[in-house]
């Protein structure tokens, strides 16, 4: 049978996704490949399809145990023989497991590193292993953004099946990244299939934090009822935005590393389960879910790199529906992962360097008023918009900067205000923080400042008009771009002019300011959201809800997630076409032969207008 018949008859689809066609016949024809996909690009299908094709057995190495499961059911309902071996399972299911494998009824295996590396199913794998994937690849990498040590064991693994074609699959990888993964994990002449990083249905959106909670409050009043994620950078924070959501009547819960093994477990079957809409979660801890229709992911604190951004924010619309994305930045928080890094003692100069582009990286994403999408794809190496791609005059349509939201200030403007402010903190002479910087800059008197004389220099209100959270957020800029710094090594964290800031004063250097605008009445709406829904009209937004509540009560008896089910996409599909036999249910995209002979039945009855549920 051939990629497209398979992919047809197993999950309803009639065409691949770019690039998953050259992976899977990599597969087929024994070679090794290295493929880099964006979340929502189909990453699963490209190891799924060759495990479908009956041809022996294909493993999966993922660090992610919270997701096998799910990923598990997902894979059967699709009419795979597939399987998860990790530290989760109890006894039962686990000699289930081995007896499938003994029996050579398995056709996929998800396993996390440590379990292949204790090298008990090497015997069972045998000869029938045609294909090895290694999802999440670029934990391989000191320069990867989720470094993992037993990543660099995987060859000795790996070299025991010298038949099996190898596969590294990652959605973040720059340039040095992938180098590193080639190397690493063996890959031998391989197929490098790159996919442009960029994910048009999302709104970027990225401004300076100066309310946390009420910005967080204004993103997520955005998507009443809808699914979404807020990631705060400490326990406490997200134990306190939880909270505060809470009271605002907001479905919510927090999870984090510091909560009980049940809580957390709870708190997560939940949101994925569509019961809860809101998680507030640690960026540290890594939330193994796997829900495809989150509309929007917070940022309330700054990642530790774009890499972490690509990946948390990729969590959003990856049913392929706009979904929204927004950044909070301060430069503190950069200063708190340098912190916690220094903490770590095991910290070599290697990932102390790669740690240290990461936050510069990520602070000049967070502050320069330019397209997000073209910075994003820029970091990955990767032109904007991609080759062939038409781009409209006014941009992206679809980020802050280009919808308006954040302005630049003009060439000139920005060098004169950068100079102002770089000027208060060579007076200063390094011997005070920010705040005092501030304070003279918008012309406050103090004792303090008076007693030092400060209120006597002419840069003492020369910031007045600008207002406090214009002049922080100058400053939270200048300091991505290395004119200023806050040291780290005194008792009080204090604001210091660079080499490079003094250079800029005498016109050396190039500067970019930006701030977020009020909304003008007619403002732009993002181009992303006409795409909302599809071509709906009101019958058809109600309708997909009933499919929505018939998918939920489906999910329920079955014991697992709604996405295993099908997607939102495909629920907007059914709303849209309607379709009144089993056999027109086939042209859906999403559905497959399975899914209709499944579900079918009960999706027709909410379509004909039947009001009752499965029970």
């Amino acid at each position: 049978m051939k990629p497209e018949e398979i992919l047809k008859k197993r999950w309803g689809y009639d065409a691949f996704k770019p690039l998953q066609r050259e992976a899977i016949e990599a597969a087929f024809a024994g070679r090794d490949c290295l493929v880099v996909l964006p979340t929502g690009g189909g990453k699963s299908l490209c190891y799924q399809l060759p495990a479908a094709a009956g041809r022996g057995l294909v493993l999966v190495v993922s660090p992610l145990i919270a997701l096998m499961d799910d990923q598990v059911a997902a894979a059967r309902e699709a009419g795979l023989a597939a399987d998860a071996l990790h530290s989760n399972l109890k006894a039962g299911p686990k000699r289930e497991v081995y007896a499938n494998l003994a029996a050579g009824r398995t056709e996929l295996l998800y396993v996390s590193p440590e379990r292949l590396l204790a090298g008990d199913i090497y015997s069972l794998i045998g000869e029938r292993l045609v294909l090895a994937a290694v999802d999440e690849a670029h934990c391989v990498s000191h320069w990867g953004h989720e470094f993992r040590p037993e990543y660099r064991r995987l060859t000795e693994a790996l070299d025991l099946f010298p038949k099996a074609a190898r596969m590294a699959l990652t959605a973040t990888a720059t340039p040095a990244v992938r180098e590193d993964i080639l190397g690493r994990l063996g890959l031998r002449s391989p197929e490098i299939l790159i996919g442009h990083p960029d994910r048009p249905n999302l709104i970027y959106r990225a401004f300076p934090r100066r309310d946390q909670v009420k910005q967080v409050l204004e993103a997520v009043r955005r998507h009443p009822g809808e699914g979404g994620i807020v990631y705060a950078q400490t326990r406490k924070d997200v134990e306190r935005l939880a909270a505060k959501l809470k009271e605002e009547g907001l479905s919510c819960a927090p999870y984090h590393a510091g909560l009980g093994a049940e809580e957390r477990r709870r708190a997560q079957d939940d949101f994925v389960n569509e019961r809860l809409d809101v998680i507030v979660a640690t960026i540290a801890f890594g939330m193994g879910i796997d829900r495809s229709n989150v509309r929007y992911v917070v940022h309330a604190n700054t990642p530790r790199s774009v890499e972490h951004y690509q990946q948390e924010s990729g969590r959003a619309g990856r049913d392929g529906l706009p979904a929204e994305c927004t950044l909070l930045f301060a430069a503190s928080d950069l200063a708190m992962h340098r912190w916690l890094a220094k903490k770590d003692l095991h910290l070599s100069a290697e990932r102390q360097r790669a740690l240290e582009k990461q936050l510069k990286d990520i602070g000049r994403y967070a502050v320069s008023p330019v397209c997000r999408h073209s910075l994003l794809a820029s970091h990955f190496g990767e032109p904007y918009p991609a080759a062939g791609a038409a781009q409209a005059e006014e941009g992206c349509g679809a980020c802050d900067v280009c919808l308006g939201e954040t302005k630049g200030l003009p060439e000139e403007e920005a060098r004169l205000t950068a100079k102002k402010i770089l000027s208060a903190a060579w007076r200063c002479e390094g011997r005070y923080g920010t705040g005092y910087v501030v304070n003279l800059l918008l012309g406050r008197p103090g004792e303090r400042v008076a007693a030092n004389g400060h209120d006597q220099l002419k840069v003492f209100g020369i910031l007045k008009e600008a207002g406090e959270p214009a002049v922080r957020s100058w400053m939270d800029q200048l300091i991505v771009q290395d004119y200023l710094e806050v040291t780290e090594d005194e008792e009080y964290p204090l604001l210091r002019i660079t080499a490079e800031g003094r250079a800029l004063c005498q016109d050396r250097g190039e500067v970019r300011l930006g701030l977020p605008v009020k909304p003008a009445k007619d403002k732009k709406k993002p181009k992303a959201l006409k795409l909302a829904g599809g071509a709906l009209d009101e019958a058809g937004e109600e309708l997909f809800g009933r499919l929505r509540a018939v998918r939920r009560a489906l999910a329920d008896k079955a014991g697992v997630a709604p996405y295993v089910i099908c997607h939102d996409s495909t629920l907007v599909e059914l709303a849209a076409h309607r379709p009144a036999t089993p056999e027109a249910m086939l042209d859906v995209k999403g559905m497959g032969e399975k899914r209709v002979k499944k579900y079918g039945a009960f999706f027709l009855d909410a379509i004909a207008g039947k009001r009752d549920l499965p029970e």
